[in-house]
């Protein structure tokens, strides 16, 4: 009887291995728990807290769960403490019912901190301006425009290290989900809405980016990579773009919005005003009326000629649909926590 038991027992022990590798990820690398940004690593650790906290009565229930069964199991011989009037005991009910409390409130107490922390609109603090990148998600690519450079990449975002983002979101396709998880965690992108996130890459690097929703047939290929560098490289990238790329005309757009996949493509300007108009396309009567404007403050890009001037004037424009009859919206999802 003894080797059935054995073998058991091995067996478990191995389907148990084989659980936690499949967990792993197939021996890729846990993105969420490597941080390279202020934002991701408050995640990080609120991750790791509220992981800990639930551990602690994890564990022991599980432990315990296992004893009882084996220590009170019906087999012949078994010494066990027989006790079938056995109804109360204030110590163990002191025990489990005060550390589960006890657990609860230091984790509502965790979350609500990092919560307040973790508004997505909420600036970075720091010595650095921010900069404004704006996203929209298309079928199946993502569109980016920088107001402030007066350029605009496709499936393709670059970065200072060091300097907050203010990325402004929206989209001019099905809902999905922006998320660099090295950088922070995921937020909605919604047709009709503008919503903001801060999002800032300490370290120089190359990271992972894609869309977090599904939204259809190539949702899978709306991937992009977000290089992390120095602001003067930086600097020189954008004044490279500005210099050699072809400017993305409203029919380019038109073109670009249409359902397809799509490469990495750089543009030396947009059509003034060209997130602004995204955002209020679907709204009835125009510029007014929009769902929601969450934060935004540029809307609208420099012209062909790379001027600021049209980003000025979209600003105001998008302050202008904030303050209007917008509904105020802040259904975002911000992390690999949920937030």
């Amino acid at each position: 009887m003894r080797k059935p038991v054995k073998i058991g027992r091995i067996s478990l022990a191995l389907l148990f291995i084989l659980m936690m590798a499949l967990l792993t990820g197939c021996g890729q690398e846990m993105m969420v728990f490597d941080p390279k940004g202020p934002i991701a690593q408050d995640q990080r650790d609120l991750i790791v807290i509220s992981t800990v906290l639930c551990l602690i009565v994890l564990v022991p229930v599980l432990a315990m769960t296992a004893v009882i069964v084996w220590r009170y199991r019906d087999a012949k011989g078994n010494k066990a403490a027989y006790k079938p009037n056995w109804a109360h005991s204030t110590k163990l009910e002191m025990i489990w019912w005060g550390i589960p409390i006890v657990i609860i409130l230091i984790l509502g107490g965790v979350t609500v901190k990092y919560t307040y922390a973790l508004e997505p609109s909420k600036p970075i603090q720091s010595d650095q301006k921010p900069i404004v990148v704006q996203a929209t998600s298309l079928d199946w690519k993502w569109l980016f425009t920088y107001p402030e450079q007066g350029i605009a990449t496709v499936n393709y975002l670059q970065i200072p290290k060091g300097v907050p983002i203010k990325f402004e979101l929206t989209s001019d396709a099905p809902m999905n989900s922006f998320w660099i998880p090295q950088l922070g965690g995921q937020m909605y992108t919604m047709s009709g809405m503008a919503m903001t996130l801060y999002l800032q890459a300490d370290e120089a690097g190359k990271y992972f980016g894609t869309a977090a929703n599904f939204s259809g047939e190539h949702f899978n290929d709306m991937k992009f990579d977000v290089h992390a560098t120095s602001r003067e490289e930086f600097d020189k990238w954008a004044e490279g773009v500005k210099k050699s790329a072809s400017p993305l005309t409203q029919a380019g757009y038109d073109a670009l919005a249409k359902p397809g996949r799509s490469g990495e493509q750089f543009f030396s300007a947009f059509p003034d005003n060209l997130f602004y108009n995204i955002v209020t396309k679907y709204a009835v009567g125009g510029s007014h009326g929009a769902h929601g404007a969450h934060g935004a403050t540029s809307g609208g890009s420099g012209n062909e000629s790379g001027g600021k001037q049209g980003a000025a004037v979209s600003s105001n424009k998008m302050e202008d649909v904030t303050a209007g009859e917008a509904h105020g919206v802040h259904g975002a999802v911000h992390s690999a926590s949920g937030k």
